[in-house]
């Protein structure tokens, strides 16, 4: 559908120039970022098994690699439902990170993150749309549900026609027995 063609794209723009330009120059984002990959770092330690590397400056470089690989994927039409989740995956926490506005006193700077923070959310509803965009097709768990009442029915049909052969077996081998003891 055209308007696919046009919106993917429009939306993807953001993500890969963002994360172009964070990749170019991963400090500027740094400060903000270190709350949120504390956070997220001390959970998963408490969680996961493995330790997680605390170098905020990796994790920022990763998530603007996701953002650019993502962001073109999603732009040409590749992969569209995963890019645009990976895209979703990547936009909670650098919200978080980069627009914080309840932390600032002056009314101009917490406008500015406050109208940045609802832009995030309202590419976070976008991409929540293309998530579950499946360009008119049916849904896989409608493709599955319906595969499975087909085997169901194939199952069926073909178990009452093995019990119709094994019933006329059973009777002509009682016709035999019957003809044999006479």
């Amino acid at each position: 559908m055209l308007v696919r063609r046009i919106a993917r794209p429009l939306l993807a723009s953001s993500f890969i120039y963002g994360g172009i330009d964070t990749l170019r120059n991963p400090q500027s984002r740094v400060p903000g970022a270190q709350p949120v990959v504390e956070k997220i770092t001390d959970q998963a330690d408490k969680q996961l098994p493995v330790q997680i590397p605390r170098d905020v400056e990796q994790w920022v470089r990763i998530d603007a690699g996701v953002k650019v690989g993502a962001g073109v994927l999603f732009a040409l039409g590749k992969l569209p439902r995963l890019s645009a989740l990976a895209l979703t995956a990547s936009i909670v926490p650098t919200t978080l990170a980069g627009h914080r506005f309840w932390e600032h006193e002056d009314p101009k700077e917490r406008f500015g993150q406050l109208s940045h923070f609802l832009k995030n959310l309202g590419l976070l509803g976008g991409l929540l749309l293309a998530t579950v965009d499946t360009e008119g097709k049916p849904s896989v768990g409608y493709r599955a549900r319906r595969a499975a009442k087909k085997t169901a029915a194939s199952t069926e049909k073909s178990f009452a026609k093995a019990q119709r052969r094994a019933a006329m077996a059973q009777r002509k081998a009682e016709r035999r027995l019957k003809k044999a003891s006479r």
